[in-house]
């Protein structure tokens, strides 16, 4: 009886979520009877906390709800975790009578399970680019030294928020369990978001927990030029010794590897190889596996077999709290009117924030000054006024129009129709979003329409994106495009 409820469980909520939420949390799991109950009950069992924590804040009422619905009566749900922790982690819970719910909300917004977002400080300094010796890495003595890591990237030095928060958490649950929990651990999102921190941050946790674990951080053109100098030396079995004895490969914008077919077949079995010796692997990429352009379909559906998490442009507040860390961290003052300058003005990209940041502090000491808001908008004039000049309402609405294959003049027009309207809703959302105009110039940017629309457009879609994971990918693209 309780398979026949996990089964239709499984049918419905297949048909509600997208493909890579329902892969990701639900077909992870499994429901056991509860023995002696007098009522319909049953034990839902998690693979690790996480998951089990995400199923409880997310969709526990709405396997409650089709409980209902297949029993005819209130179910008993528990979660559990397998094995002999079940009993602690155990928490019954019985879902309201009632609620007309909609579907599972989406935890996350993107083309899949979804992710969030995207903080922390740039580029980690890679050195050198090309790996020199590929010897077997179990013979080395200063693991650490040889894994690239950069110790500065950490998980309390990673400015966490809705953008990142999600992806943050999964990197944690891999450092707790490397190899076991997800892998591989996908992340992307666009430059400067913070991905190359998130993961070092994991590959320095996993260190400082398991010192003896061979690590190692790989830029895809790194690699690349590995598997070269392996043609050239006719080394490849010192290569595949090399790769195939690491416990943590990361490999970073793996969307490097384009038309790179030799160096794609080495890591296809290097990641097969790994993979089936529960040794974890971590990749960085600038778009969703599948828009990987130039990429093997086989790499491709590899990617899949983990958990794909995205970083997001991080929010205002994000912004301001990632330059104040960064201020801190150098041991500089700095208020929060010229954070929030700083932060208003330059919203895509972590790498700018600290560029624009540097700046000031720099401008601000050659001319022995205090850093005041006056101060920092002389130091930024040129970067400001090339930002306010590059993201004209004229320039959002061609984007936008293009984007979704419709006129320029459809931006102004009158039509209702969807395939318009939700356009024209989007081009009003990131004019409001990323430039300084006011909601009443908007509206008349967009054919003489009262601001009162402008503001309806922009709730809509600010709430649409929460659910919406396509909607939130073209929005996180446009955004991108736009910025340049």
């Amino acid at each position: 009886m309780t398979q026949d409820f996990w089964n239709f469980c499984l049918v419905r909520l297949q048909g509600e979520l997208p493909p890579q939420q329902f892969s990701t949390w639900i077909k992870a799991l499994r429901a056991e009877d509860v023995n002696d109950a007098e009522t319909p009950a049953v034990r839902i069992v998690a693979p690790n906390r996480f998951v089990l924590q995400w199923v409880r804040e997310r969709y526990v009422r709405r396997i409650g709800e089709l409980g209902q619905e297949f029993y005819g009566a209130p179910v008993d749900l528990a979660l559990s975790l397998p094995g002999s922790g079940e009993a602690a982690a155990a928490r019954p819970v019985r879902p309201a009578p009632s609620a007309a719910q909609p579907a599972v909300a989406a935890p996350v917004a993107t083309p899949t399970p979804a992710v969030a977002p995207a903080a922390a400080p740039a580029a980690p300094a890679r050195e050198s680019r090309a790996p020199k010796a590929v010897a077997p890495a179990r013979n080395n003595g200063s693991s650490y030294e040889k894994s690239r890591l950069n110790p500065d990237f950490t998980f309390e030095t990673l400015v966490t928020g809705r953008a990142n928060d999600l992806a943050r958490a999964a990197a944690m649950q891999v450092a707790d369990n490397p190899g076991v929990s997800y892998n591989p651990l996908f992340v992307y999102g666009g430059v400067g978001l913070g991905k190359t921190h998130l993961i070092h941050a994991l590959g320095n946790e996993v260190h400082r927990r398991n010192p003896k674990a061979i690590i190692r951080y790989v830029h895809a053109e790194d690699y690349y030029a590995d598997v070269v100098r392996a043609y050239q030396q006719k080394s490849f079995d010192v290569f595949k010794r090399y790769y195939r004895s690491l416990d943590v490969l990361m490999i970073d914008d793996i969307q490097f590897f384009n038309n790179k077919n030799r160096t794609q077949e080495e890591f296809f079995h290097a990641f097969n190889a790994l993979t089936e010796a529960k040794k974890q692997i971590i990749i960085t990429c600038d778009t969703y596996p599948k828009d990987i352009q130039g990429l093997e379909d086989r790499l491709i559906s590899r990617f899949d077999w983990g958990l794909t998490v995205q970083i997001e442009p991080p929010e205002l507040e994000m912004r301001v709290a990632i330059l104040k860390k960064k201020a801190e961290s150098h041991g500089v003052p700095l208020c929060d009117d010229v954070a929030f300058l700083i932060a208003k003005n330059l919203r895509a990209n972590v790498r700018e924030l600290e560029g624009a940041l540097t700046k000031v502090v720099a401008f601000a000491r050659f001319h022995n000054r205090d850093i005041t808001l006056d101060v920092a908008k002389e130091a930024l004039k040129d970067l400001l006024h090339a930002h306010n000049r590059q993201l004209s309402i004229e320039h959002i609405q061609k984007t936008v129009a293009d984007y979704y294959k419709i006129k320029v003049a459809d931006m102004h027009s009158k039509k209702r129709t969807r395939v318009i309207a939700r356009p024209r809703q989007v081009a009003m959302f990131l004019a409001k979003d990323i430039t300084p105009m006011s909601l009443p110039a908007i509206g008349e940017a967009f054919g003489g329409r009262d601001h009162t629309t402008v503001l309806h457009a922009c709730r809509t879609i600010a709430d649409l994106r929460r659910n919406d994971a396509q909607l939130n990918h073209d929005l996180h693209v446009l955004t991108q495009v736009l910025r340049g």
